[in-house]
């Protein structure tokens, strides 16, 4: 399989994760803990932007070289508008939905908070995307990132792939030591003048989670110009920093257990929670993805080609997993899909606050539906390509 068909594969499964995590049912549901979050500190959300960034490297770099700056930078620009309009039209589809389910907005109260309740400043917040309701999580992002991605990769390919990579980890290091903070407090006090109840309300920090997509999109740009060996940094010969990162990955596995199950001490937890803030991606998010990704990304291409008969067992089922045509398929309309989950996990909410609560089994089938009904973007963006080029091929 190319290796695009495994990107899409893993971002598939980044989705269906991102689904069953998302979907809220009154006391829980087990189905939620068969995840890999569960041993660690590595999340769907991380995986899903950093692949994304590697994309848009892979994808606009060989174009933007050949043919200019306009040639990468206007299709990126076009699906940065494409996006912001599934982002706002995501939202004014829950808000319709609102005014004609019944109950819904109790149901919904907390996750749309002022956008339901609020005056037209709220909403003005939520155009600018300086609102927003829970579980749009990363759509805003992509809005920004693609904006200011063209400029980016242009330096990207111009020999200056490792300043862009430099200057995102030191703006990733500049939310950590809280040099954002003036800034994030004046937009407040702007908000706030419109409504005193209004402020910022964002899943994650733009500024913070960048990193993952614009140091992902240098390395795709490196790989689309040929001046990153990617079978010699992932060398099956060599195992010495693979088995390290292991090594590591059990030991935040402990910690992740750990607070699963009471075991960590109250004064090592407080220590701990001081580098722990997802929202801002800090450092023990950062660490563990880095470790994480790295040994992913050394299974995938050297693990077929190691000398151990369970590695290589192992890679193979890796393979297997991200070949699935069923992921494959979300992978390749993902942005599309991520916003059509967002309206699913309201409707799933309503269900459960109208006509729950569910028992375990019905949970569970309700989670498998959803699954498959994350499919339906996907199979109508390419029931529209097919069409398009049977009427191109009978020149309709």
């Amino acid at each position: 399989m190319r290796r695009l068909g495994v990107i899409d594969g893993l971002r598939g499964y980044f989705l269906v994760f991102m689904f069953l995590t998302h979907l809220y049912f009154a006391g829980g549901y087990r189905l939620v803990r068969f995840n890999h979050a569960e041993l660690g500190f590595v999340q769907d959300a991380q995986g899903f932007i950093f692949l994304s960034g590697l994309l848009v490297g892979l994808v606009y770099a060989s174009r933007m070289a050949k043919k200019g700056f306009l040639a990468g930078a206007v299709p990126m620009w076009r699906r940065s508008a494409e996006l912001y309009a599934y982002t706002i039209g995501c939202v004014l589809l829950v808000l319709l939905l609102r005014e004609v389910l019944p109950d819904a907005p109790r149901i919904w109260n907390t996750w749309l908070g002022g956008l339901g309740s609020g005056g037209s400043a709220f909403r003005l917040a939520g155009a600018l995307l300086l609102y927003q309701p829970t579980y749009l999580d990363i759509l805003p992002q992509y809005v920004i990132y693609l904006a200011v991605a063209p400029f980016l990769l242009w330096l990207a390919i111009t020999g200056r792939a490792v300043w862009v990579a430099v200057g995102s980890l030191l703006l990733w290091l500049a939310v950590q030591t809280g040099v954002h903070l003036p800034a994030a407090d004046g937009v407040n006090a702007l908000l706030a003048r419109a409504d005193p109840d209004l402020a910022m309300r964002v899943a994650f920090n733009v500024l913070a989670w960048q990193v993952i997509f614009f140091v992902a999109m240098a390395i795709g740009a490196l790989v689309a110009r040929d001046r990153l060996d990617v079978d010699r940094i992932f060398d099956p010969g060599k195992t010495t920093l693979v088995k390290a990162c292991a090594f590591s990955l059990l030991f935040f596995m402990a910690f992740r257990l750990g607070f699963t199950f009471g075991l960590v001490p109250e004064v090592v937890g407080e220590r701990f929670r001081l580098f722990e803030n997802r929202a801002e991606f800090s450092v023990i998010f950062f660490v563990n993805f880095a470790i994480l990704g790295y040994v992913v990304a050394w299974m995938l291409i050297a693990g077929p080609r190691a000398d151990g008969a369970f590695v290589r067992k192992v890679a193979g089922a890796m393979h297997f997993v991200f070949g699935l045509r069923f992921l494959r398929l979300l992978g390749r309309h993902s942005l599309q899909i991520y916003a059509w989950h967002v309206v699913l996990v309201y409707l799933v909410c309503w269900m459960d606050g109208e006509i729950g609560p569910f028992n375990e089994a019905t949970k569970w089938a309700i989670a498998f539906v959803g699954i498959g009904l994350l499919a339906l973007p996907a199979f109508y963006r390419e029931w529209r390509v097919a069409q398009r080029a049977r009427a191109i091929a009978t020149g309709a």
